[in-house]
């Protein structure tokens, strides 16, 4: 049974690295560009949509959003290119995360933005 989990854990790791890989790839429609980013961003990103402390609700969209975008990103995206990067993707996976620094900033600054938009509209709504 962990088995099955780890091997599973795995290659949706796998399967995000691809996402990754065919992100920057000239091949790819810019739509599925824009959802794959989306998807790998989230994915790669610490701060969840619903956050991890609470409880069972933390983990759904760890397992539920995350595996249905790669689902669906992985569709979007022309078989050749998938094969393509599969190799990248598991090179990558040896080397660790890759990092970037601007758009991991972007992330932070957009989810700043959200937390204060809803703490004025809660402010407005509570005065």
């Amino acid at each position: 049974m962990l088995k099955k989990i780890k091997d599973w854990a795995r290659n949706l790791k796998r399967q995000i690295y691809i996402l990754y890989c065919a992100y920057k790839h000239p091949s790819v429609p810019w739509y599925a560009k824009l959802f794959t980013a989306c998807v790998v961003a989230y994915a790669f990103s610490p701060i969840d949509l619903i956050p991890d402390f609470i409880p069972i609700l933390g983990y759904l969209d760890d397992l539920i959003l995350v595996p249905l975008g790669i689902m669906i990103g992985l569709k979007m995206i022309p078989k050749s290119v998938i094969s393509d990067c599969e190799v990248k993707a598991e090179e990558m996976m040896k080397n660790g995360k890759p990092k970037n620094w601007i758009v991991g900033s972007i992330i932070v600054l957009i989810w700043g933005l959200i937390v204060i938009w809803a703490l004025i509209k809660i402010y407005r709504l509570l005065s």
